[in-house]
């Protein structure tokens, strides 16, 4: 049965049919197989998305939406160029560590990449770095948008894996550090290397400045993260929170944004929303179809037939959570596999807290990685580079990042 919904979606999958459908048809031809009543499609696909947990994704994505349109972004680049863009090569430090600051307002991969990459790339360009690179580091920076909380993928991932949201995110934050800090250590290397220029003198008086400016934005986490973590609210009512206080600083602290552009921004985060919330009901089909099966058992022990070493097993595992990201989108690859390993990781005795930063962060890394690509694409419309060209100059920053990902395996980073 597994091979059948294996090759039933990879036949879809080849034939150019959006993943949530796919997933939803190879579903359905085990389904119309086994005879079973086409009935279990609709109620499966309803109570896959009847889950208060979920409601925290479409806010926050619109949080992350109204954010990255207004000076938010540009504000907190202002502030990190304040403190750290002295350094040589300082200004892309600052673009490692404007993206980390933008991820813990987001949590979104696609939108720190637009947020950042908008103000920053003039600049890069006008004080003669090289465009590819400063293209590339800035979408690998932001696949810390979905590692730092808040973040969407551990939303989904706590759903599906019954795992408390508040816990995740607050493992979150050391992974993404390790990120941004491998990051930027790759970013200094290439400054020292291509004799980048060091930006203006560092001021306490400027630091200052720019901090008053950047308050609201930095406030964002501080008030999601903080309401969540110590009991005032939950994930779910955090992100309700986390939309009326942007739209609270866009339209009246800032004033960067009329009431008329917020119908456009609510249309297009509404549209993001619907392809996840589809993708999360055609995936509860599959993941209802695997377990009626056994199919996440039978895996389970076919790969610890293979080796009884974990780490040998945990190796194995994040090579499919990395290939799965390189082919598919993160939301669609998260959904899938996390029903799929769970049996298996939990055999083995591994915390799901500590596999669900393992799954993030490998999907992450798949952001970057062609042919789905995402954060890519963004970068791309952004400095209108062929991806081609930002291709190229990604590997040595996915590389740093794919060793922190075996650090996270490796070595449990969480409390």
């Amino acid at each position: 049965m597994g091979a059948i919904i294996f090759f039933s979606f990879l036949i879809f999958m080849l034939l150019g049919i959006p993943v949530a459908v796919a997933i939803g048809l190879a579903s359905l031809v085990v389904l119309v197989r086994e005879g079973m009543p086409l009935t279990v499609l609709v109620q499966r696909m309803f109570a896959g998305t009847d889950t208060f947990p979920l409601i925290a994704v479409p806010f926050f994505i619109l949080a992350g939406d109204l954010l990255a349109k207004g000076r938010v972004s540009g504000k907190l680049v202002e502030f990190a160029d304040s403190i750290f863009g002295f350094l040589k090569g300082g200004l892309s430090v600052v673009c490692v560590l404007a993206s980390m600051f933008f991820a813990a307002i987001s949590g979104s991969g696609a939108a720190t990449t637009a947020a950042v990459g908008t103000p920053l790339i003039p600049e890069l360009k006008k004080k003669g770095y090289d465009e590819a690179t400063s293209a590339a580091l800035i979408a690998a920076s932001g696949t810390i948008g979905v590692v730092i909380p808040p973040s969407v993928p551990m939303i989904l991932y706590a759903v599906i894996a019954d795992q408390s949201v508040a816990k995740l995110f607050l493992n979150g934050f050391l992974p993404g550090t390790l990120m941004g800090l491998i990051l930027i250590v790759l970013a200094i290397r290439y400054a020292y290397k291509n004799n980048y220029p060091r930006g203006s003198a560092f001021s306490v008086g400027n630091v200052v400045r720019t901090f008053k400016e950047a308050i609201w934005g930095i406030l964002t986490p501080v008030i999601i993260l903080g309401g969540i973590f110590s009991g005032i609210f939950t994930p779910s009512e955090a992100a309700v929170i986390a939309v009326n206080y942007s739209l609270f600083v866009a339209l009246f602290v800032y004033k960067d944004m009329k009431w008329r552009d917020i119908f456009e921004i609510v249309c297009k985060s509404a549209m993001t929303m619907a392809v996840v919330m589809f993708i999360i009901a055609t995936s509860s089909i599959l993941s209802w179809v695997l377990a009626y099966y056994s199919i996440p058992t039978a895996i389970a022990n076919a790969v610890l037939s293979l080796s009884s070493n974990k780490y040998v097993i945990m190796l194995l595992i994040t090579l499919v959570i990395v290939l799965a990201g390189v082919f598919m989108e993160t939301a669609s690859a998260l959904i899938i596999l996390t029903p799929v390993f769970l049996p298996l990781v939990t055999q083995l005795g591994v915390d799901l807290i500590h596999f669900g930063l393992i799954i993030v962060v490998g999907l992450a890394i798949g952001m970057i990685t062609p042919p789905v690509a995402i954060n890519l694409y963004v970068a791309s419309t952004v400095t209108g580079l062929p991806i081609e060209k930002i291709t190229k100059s990604i590997i040595p920053f996915m590389l740093g990042l794919l060793a922190v990902l075996l650090l996270i395996v490796y070595i449990p980073l969480f409390f």
